[in-house]
């Protein structure tokens, strides 16, 4: 075999070793950029799927809101009726809860496309009396039941998502109710973070984004930036795109490189002189030095944007429990409402009394004393009669505080039994109350317990109205850890079809009310540690409520 030349024979080792470096380089590069690039990713992906929980839980909410208003009896009985009364009123219900539930605007459309309720009936851009039969989430809803489409307001020409549903009665259909909502406060804040976004309907367009001139466009090619991609469940072929900078993983990569070709050059510079080794370790250190400090930089970027999204959702939670908390007490003073007419008639009573007693007094002061002080006692008991009233009526408008204590059972039924008994004489109802343990107590809070018991014996009542010899019985045991409290009534009875949406929220059969009591009444039991159920119904019978508490 020929031996190579010596000149060649000394370059093949140095090209080996040139290549090698340039590998060793290479390697370095894409280990750091990949590295760098995973972990943007992640973050992005962090954020993106926090971003589509946010926008899930607003569609799931506007969704129950329409679902929960296709089985309303309110608007059924407008739309068959064509009353201008029974849909004013259903405009009314709308605009409640319109500024319940955060929707933009809720409209009530008849089979041709026809408005006649809305929860903008008072403004003068009202829905009301608008055709919207040429809308293809009206279209949908006819054949589909239900139906979801981005599209810009006629009236206001401002972008957003209408959800729609169809309202039917023993399979035929009577018409349409449409939720719309728009996005802007979540676009607004999308904007201000360091991670640009946007949502892309089936057909590709850009429905919600960071950037408003984007809308109803194809998004822009991705330019050089990561991005990461989440499904929209809840909403058919929607799909979140979030884009992120990749010059940090580039800057990686490039910090990397110069790592590993700093290392290079210090084993390549062994022999040369100790300066060029002292300089080409400090190239090192600053090379390492910047690398971690960009890469610490890119990470407290994302945790910081990580760390608004989470505070921007406990926010939210927060605000949800107040206005919970805000609901009950609304339904308390709503209770306490009506009861207080009947009350101004219990305190006149024993007012003219005091009247006519101090009256007489006078007239027999000097004649006869001793017929005086009868009057003037009789003048005290009835001082007594209307300090029991005031005081009842005081507590329970008094806010709940949320300490559990022992309650005296009587103490309670007195209280309820007292700021229900006007109404009660007005419909000729009976109160019949069983249980003869003066020393039984509850684990409760009063003025809650209270509450429920004074909407149940309220809702026997009403639902007495025509019936004859009205009677409510109201029945206490209690065993060694609970104590049962059963209502029941000789009315009617609850309907059939009541009874499975009895303590849903907007289910009720009166078209005064918003079908809020029972519901709030159940979760004030619930957090007492108890429960509240509606017995089997049986035929015949009137309705039977048990209310179920742990013994003090």
């Amino acid at each position: 075999m020929p031996r190579l030349p010596a000149r060649t024979a000394r370059l093949i080792p140095r090209v080996l070793m040139l290549a090698g470096a340039c590998l060793a380089v290479t390697a370095a590069f894409e280990v750091s950029r990949r590295t760098v690039r995973a972990a943007l990713l992640n973050e992005a992906q962090i954020i993106a799927q926090s971003r589509v929980q946010t926008l899930e839980s607003i569609l799931a909410v506007q969704r129950a809101v329409a679902g929960t208003l296709a089985d309303d009896g309110l608007a059924r009985a407008a739309l068959v009726s064509g009353d201008s009364g029974l849909a004013e009123e259903v405009s009314r219900k709308l605009a409640y809860l319109r500024a319940e539930t955060g929707s933009t605007i809720i409209y009530l459309v008849d089979t041709k496309g026809l408005t006649i309720s809305a929860s903008n009936w008072q403004e003068p851009d009202s829905f009301v009396g608008g055709n919207y039969a040429f809308r293809e989430y009206f279209r949908k809803a006819l054949t589909e039941g239900v139906a979801l489409e981005y599209a810009l307001g006629r009236n206001s020409g401002r972008p957003g998502l209408y959800l729609s549903h169809d309202i039917r009665e023993g399979g035929r259909l009577l018409g349409v109710i449409v939720v719309k909502m728009e996005f802007e406060a979540m676009e607004t804040g999308w904007a201000r973070s360091l991670a640009p976004s946007h949502v892309t309907d089936p057909t590709g367009q850009v429905v919600l984004a960071s950037d408003p001139s984007l809308r109803f466009r194809r998004p822009p090619a991705a330019a050089g930036r990561l991005q990461v991609q989440e499904p929209v469940s809840g909403a058919a072929g929607w799909q979140l795109t979030l884009y992120t900078s990749a010059a940090a993983s580039w800057r990686a990569g490039v910090a990397g490189g110069l790592v590993m070709a700093a290392i290079l050059a210090m084993v390549f510079a062994l022999g040369r002189r100790r300066r060029r080794i002292f300089e080409a370790r400090r190239a090192v250190k600053e090379a390492t030095l910047q690398y971690q400090r960009d890469l610490e930089q890119a990470v407290e970027d994302r945790t910081r944007l990580l760390k608004a999204e989470v505070e921007e959702r406990h926010h939210a939670e927060e605000r949800l429990a107040h206005m919970q908390g805000e609901l009950v007490q609304a339904n308390k003073l709503a209770t306490l409402g009506q009861v207080t007419a009947g009350l101004a008639h219990e305190v006149n009573q024993p007012l003219a009394t005091i009247r006519l007693l101090a009256d007489n007094g006078m007239a027999l002061l000097d004649d006869d004393p001793e017929e005086t002080r009868t009057n003037l006692r009789q003048i005290a008991g009835m001082t007594e009669r209307i300090d029991r009233i005031t005081t009842q009526l005081r507590g329970f408008a008094r806010k709940a505080t949320g300490e559990l204590k022992a309650v005296p059972v009587p103490e309670v039924i007195e209280a309820s039994v007292l700021l229900t008994a006007s109404r009660r004489r007005v419909r000729g109802a009976t109160l019949v109350i069983r249980g003869d343990d003066p020393d039984l107590k509850v684990r409760a809070e009063a003025v809650r317990l209270e509450q429920v018991l004074v909407n149940l014996i309220q809702n026997a009542q009403e639902a007495l109205h025509d019936t004859r010899d009205p009677v409510i019985t109201l029945e206490v045991t209690a065993d060694e850890t609970t104590v049962t409290f059963d209502l029941r009534d000789n009315g009617p009875g609850i309907e059939p079809w009541m009874v499975p949406q009895l303590f849903m929220p907007f289910a009720t059969s009166k078209s005064e009310g918003l079908g809020l009591g029972l519901v709030i009444a159940r979760d004030i039991a619930r957090d007492l540690g108890g429960e509240l159920s509606l017995a089997p119904p049986i035929p015949g019978e009137g309705a039977h409520f048990i209310l179920r508490l742990q013994r003090a």
